[in-house]
């Protein structure tokens, strides 16, 4: 998929808020300093797109990107505030999965894991509630260039038998490095046959 425009929408404090429902949508979500705003632009091609920020839980807001007119990108509020009190995590807990359970175009969840990191409970507990709600969701695993091929060759394995222990195959995941743009063509080229599914579900609904 070649990207031909990028813009931001709005950003919505509610999920009613959000932009009519008649375009497919991909929702980018993960812990604190995943590297999500990074990965997002690189994408995207706009380096300025989303905001990044070394401080974790700067995205606290919807953020929806028109792409090539066609599709949106989300940029969710991530999970695992360090900064924030416990009332204000829940309560954008709540404001996140509200959005990922009501939205009637959200296509896929793209759940970002640090690739540099041991399989993390907060991560676990997502995906296992995305499971359980069944939600779609695919795995991209950032920051790759962090590591050599051999660390990230055996970081992923140890991940993978970590997820075996409770799920029956391993998730869909891409390897992505925004620095080095690895895994770009592989994310936005899921995302473009997804597109055409959901073009051909929307044409056989108006039957």
């Amino acid at each position: 998929m070649k990207i031909k425009s990028a813009q931001f929408v709005i950003s919505s404090t509610d999920v009613k808020k959000c932009p009519a429902p008649t375009l497919p949508e991909y929702a980018f979500i993960g812990r604190s300093n995943v590297g999500k705003s990074s990965l997002i632009n690189m994408l995207a091609n706009k380096k300025e797109m989303a905001h990044t920020s070394g401080k974790p839980g700067k995205t606290q807001l919807i953020n929806h990107f028109l792409i090539n007119e066609s599709w949106y990108l989300v940029d969710l509020p991530g999970y695992g505030y360090a900064t924030l009190a416990k009332t204000a995590k829940e309560k954008f807990d709540l404001f996140v999965r509200n959005y990922i359970l009501q939205r009637t175009s959200l296509l896929c969840v793209f759940v970002l894991i640090d690739s540099r990191l041991p399989m993390q409970t907060r991560d676990k507990n997502f995906m296992e509630w995305l499971a359980e709600k069944e939600v779609p969701f695919t795995l991209v695993f950032t920051k790759t260039d962090k590591l050599g091929k051999t660390q990230l060759d055996k970081n992923l394995e140890a991940y993978k038998v970590k997820m075996l222990e409770t799920w029956e195959e391993m998730p869909m995941h891409f390897i992505t490095s925004s620095h080095q743009e690895l895994g770009r063509a592989d994310v936005l080229g899921y995302i473009e046959n997804a597109n055409r599914l959901f073009k051909k579900s929307d044409i056989n609904s108006n039957k």
